[in-house]
């Protein structure tokens, strides 16, 4: 009579146990804007009357999954909003984020422009978004991290391009596998 109840109550206590511990990884994965933005470099200078600060050298900036890694970064504050925007630049300087599934997506360009409080990152200058093997390049990329929509664009004589690879491209069909055999 009892061991109907103990055993729904021990497999409840096992799936409370088990969304307890993976909860922090849930939400480790999730990216915040909210979350404190860390800049190490080997250089550092302000203009504080115009709200500019200059890192340079080995720059790399952190900020929960995201990383930018950059030869100068400067970031600007706005005055009205005192919202900041950070300018990276480098050859290439580059662009790594974590999404919410845990693939990750990278970016490269000779200038990045991230700007937290609009959830976008605009690459330009030989500008490459790489994602789960497939890669988009052109001039100039948005990629806005809250929606992940991604718009790519190119100068008049260039042409964006794009390279979808497939889910699987390692594994062959079975037909295919056995013919090869």
């Amino acid at each position: 009579m009892y061991k109907p109840f103990i055993k729904k109550l021990k497999n409840s206590l096992i799936g409370i146990t088990a969304c307890a511990i993976l909860m922090p990884v849930v939400n480790a994965e999730k990216f915040n804007v909210d979350q404190e933005i860390k800049i190490s470099s080997s250089r550092q200078a302000a203009d504080l009357k115009n709200k500019i600060f200059s890192y340079i050298d080995n720059v790399i900036i952190s900020q929960g999954s995201l990383t930018i890694n950059a030869e100068l970064v400067q970031v600007i504050t706005q005055n009205e909003s005192d919202n900041k925007v950070y300018i990276a630049k480098g050859s290439p300087a580059t662009f790594e984020q974590t999404l919410e599934d845990g693939s990750p997506i990278n970016l490269q360009a000779s200038e990045i422009r991230y700007e937290p409080h609009k959830n976008t990152v605009v690459i330009s200058g030989n500008a490459l978004l790489r994602q789960e093997g497939s890669e988009v390049s052109g001039s100039k990329i948005t990629y806005n991290f809250e929606t992940e929509y991604v718009n790519a664009e190119s100068l008049e004589n260039d042409k964006v391009e794009t390279v979808l690879q497939p889910k699987n491209k390692t594994e062959l069909p079975k037909k295919t596998k056995e013919k090869q055999e």
